[in-house]
């Protein structure tokens, strides 16, 4: 049977691309949304590949461009795949994680039709996109300067969910719990299981984080049935229920020792913090047993910025 987004019916075994229009730029310039949409001519399961929600998060669009661009969803042997790669298009052409009015995309679902811009961009995704969807993975890399291992986050308590992420096979498995607001808050409450996966940092393209996004939706679509293309093999992922952030004493200039991915023990030198002056130099010890999942490459840090965070 089609399904239809924005009035644009697509049949089985048909492929389309659908704009979505959000608003203008005072220029009077449209804003969309581009959807592609791929479509087997068996019945399946409907998945959601998306990036770009904060707009300087560019290794997440460009792992969903690519695979758009090679083709991986051409050749489905059952069931939907509908790509978006940039969704937060005021964000991505400002440089910035929020849209233009200041507010975070993630932090605005199920949005309003009337409300502000970045809750009308969540109002669309939700209207328009979500009510079809199955299953799907939100591409995202860290914060500022911050560096993320990769790793999927599923919504804790959730046993699809977790099924899911064990499938995508990421590195690290985060258990997390939702956050209001967030686009994986809304889509639980619809009974849409939302994988979240995070690799590299913003604004920084970061091939070894791409390379796993890219095999993990070759993973979940082969054990999803979706694909008979063999799947990627990939070592057993490292699971993690408790987490931890170290931050830092004092401001000054940041060196770190240990970085994204390694095991450390208790007490271990993680890196340093130094005076600009000379006169002073503060070791940041690991507090906690455990793997880096994510670190800070600022240079220069402000006391209580966070430095690392341990998971175990």
């Amino acid at each position: 049977m089609p399904f239809q987004i924005n009035k644009t019916p697509v049949a089985p075994g048909e492929n389309k691309l659908i704009k979505l229009n959000v608003a203008k730029l005072p220029s009077g310039t449209v804003i969309s949304i581009r959807v592609h949409v791929f479509r087997s001519k068996n019945p399946g399961p409907i998945a959601l590949f998306m990036g770009g929600l904060h707009g300087d998060e560019i290794n997440g669009v460009e792992t969903v461009r690519r695979a758009v661009k090679e083709g991986l969803f051409e050749h489905l042997t059952s069931g939907s795949v509908i790509a978006i790669p940039l969704l937060n298009v005021y964000g991505f052409i400002n440089f910035s994680r929020d849209a233009v009015d200041g507010k975070d995309v993630n932090r605005s679902f199920p949005g309003s039709v009337k409300g502000s811009l970045a809750s009308r961009v969540a109002y669309t995704l939700s209207q328009s996109i979500l009510p079809l969807v199955d299953f799907g993975v939100d591409f995202h890399t860290g914060g500022s300067s911050r560096y993320n291992y990769p790793q999927v986050r599923y919504t804790t308590g959730d046993a699809a969910a977790k099924k899911l992420a064990e499938q995508f096979a990421a590195p690290y498995l985060m258990e997390k719990k939702n956050l209001e607001k967030t686009l994986r808050h809304t889509a639980a409450g619809m009974n849409i299981p939302i994988l979240v996966y995070e690799g590299g940092e913003s604004l920084r393209f970061d091939g070894y984080s791409i390379d796993h996004g890219l095999k993990g939706m070759q993973r979940l679509l082969f054990q999803q049935k979706m694909l008979e293309i063999d799947a990627p093999a990939h070592h057993r992922p490292k699971y993690f229920s408790k987490f931890t952030w170290m931050r830092a004493e004092e401001s000054g200039m940041f060196m770190w020792m240990q970085s994204s991915g390694a095991k450390v023990s208790k007490g271990e030198v993680l890196g340093v913090i130094n005076s600009p002056h000379g006169n002073k130099e503060i070791r940041v010890l690991a507090k906690q047993d455990g793997y880096i999942v994510g670190h800070n490459n600022a240079p220069v840090v402000n006391a209580g910025d966070a430095l690392f965070h341990l998971g175990w």
